[in-house]
């Protein structure tokens, strides 16, 4: 016979304890632990003879039986994979005010669907449809929060698309903790992913995130949705980037650019030519160097400062790059062309507010150093990418043709850069000066 068994629970994040404690170990919350009574079941007594899963032969699915929906957001579209997946579920994260909600409300404006906010009224959603002139023809609004009623009525109405805004304001009646906890994001989302598979309608899910900058709540939730985006970007800037983190559907290498406007977010289609318009050629310290994000190439501005210093300790700063990265390659350029950075502050900023973390923009930052050091501008005209090797070796990166072509798009006629690991299979009007280290590349 089954037994009754009292364990101790945690009322906010569903933490178990054989005993009662006044703090919980799990959060550190004080006075939220409860006795709980649980029926333990006896293996012996569990009936052996159960239903078997139900089998599909792949040879009867039509992989392109529902194709995806397109957006007519060619940015979204694109880190998408090609669109939205019937019966996924998208979570998106994002600082507060970044402009999440805005994009949504951009995309379930276009293909219609249910709209649910535990944060915001219906007239408050509709000023936000109406200040950025979208229509709201064909959108359903719910302010419901009990995650069981939400299942039921996405299973009822089949909507094109689904908006969650957000997970956190979430209850389900499973289980008795607060809505964000641990447990309720857990429940809820699982319930949420459930009932897309089974009516084969998009979820869309908005989370908040924390001071570390990833989705609130267990890591858990990233691993029971299909895809993880990630809208970036700086308050004090226009432009905000759209990356994908995890994708089933697609590549997690492609990045959205759009551009923050009284009328929502606008797409970026040209985005090299933007983050170079207030290029100025004649100051030291400035180069250009081209990244890859996903399957484009972008031109960004690189700028340097070196000022003498008049404390004890040298100041580094970047804004844009990573700093650990920046301490290095100032101790190559100390060690293999004996510059005396020691005596000097260093600032390293990427225009734009774009955040540059792959090792190509290595060899521009280091002559963005040496031109300010020395107070001698570089070419304007002359586009600088590679990896600094710890020897001061200036290695290969990938996509090469790719880069070059970008940049002589963009009207540029040299480009400083290492050898090419395989042969170059276009022919490009401008100058390539292949380095093989960094005493090469300085001037």
């Amino acid at each position: 016979m089954p037994k009754l068994e009292t364990i101790f629970e945690c009322g906010s994040c569903g933490a178990q304890f054989p005993k009662w404690e006044g703090r919980c170990r799990q959060c550190g919350k004080w006075g939220t632990v409860i006795n709980v009574k649980c029926q333990m079941s006896n293996v012996k007594d569990i009936d052996n003879k159960v239903e078997p899963a139900q089998i599909v032969d792949f040879m009867g699915v039509d992989a392109n039986a529902r194709p995806r929906i397109i957006t007519n957001i060619t940015e979204l579209d694109r880190v998408l994979g090609g669109g939205i997946v019937p019966g996924s579920g998208v979570l998106v994260g994002g600082s507060p005010g970044i402009g999440k909600s805005t994009l949504l409300l951009q995309v379930i404006a276009i293909t219609g669907g249910l709209y649910i906010s535990g944060e915001e009224s219906a007239p408050q959603i509709k000023s936000r449809f109406d200040r950025l002139k979208l229509t709201t023809r064909a959108i359903k609004f719910s302010s419901e929060i009990g995650t069981e009623k939400i299942c039921a009525v996405i299973a009822e109405l089949k909507p094109t698309l689904t908006i969650i805004d957000s997970i956190q304001t979430l209850r389900s009646q499973e289980n008795d903790s607060s809505a964000g906890s641990q447990n309720q994001v857990i429940i809820s989302c699982a319930k949420l992913m459930e009932t897309a598979k089974k009516t084969d309608c998009p979820i869309f899910i908005i989370g908040h995130i924390t001071k570390q900058g990833i989705v609130a709540g267990p890591k858990t939730l990233e691993h029971l949705v299909d895809t993880v985006l990630y809208l970036e970007g700086d308050k004090n800037h226009f432009y905000r980037l759209l990356r994908a983190v995890k994708n089933r559907f697609g590549s997690i290498d492609e990045v959205g650019i759009f551009e923050m406007t009284d009328l929502g977010l606008c797409e970026v289609k040209n985005p090299s030519q933007v983050f170079l318009q207030d290029f100025d050629s004649s100051a030291p310290g400035t180069v250009t160097t081209v990244i890859v994000e996903g399957s484009r190439a972008l031109l960004v501005e690189i700028q340097a400062l070196t000022s003498k210093t008049y404390f004890g300790y040298p100041k580094r700063a970047c804004s844009g790059f990573k700093k650990s990265r920046l301490e290095l390659l100032i101790a190559i350029l100390s060690k293999r062309l004996k510059m005396n950075l020691g005596q000097f502050d260093v600032y390293l900023n990427v225009a734009g507010g774009l955040k540059i973390s792959e090792p190509a923009a290595d060899l521009a930052a280091a002559l963005a150093i040496i031109s300010s050091f020395n107070d001698k501008p570089l070419d304007s005209r002359t586009v600088v990418f590679g990896e600094l090797g710890l020897g001061g070796e200036i290695r290969p990166v990938p996509f090469f043709d790719k880069r070059l072509r970008e940049a002589e798009n963009l009207g540029f006629i040299e480009a400083i850069c290492p050898e090419a690991k395989n042969k170059i299979k276009t022919v490009f009007a401008l100058k390539i000066k292949a380095v093989k280290n960094i005493k090469e590349a300085g001037f």
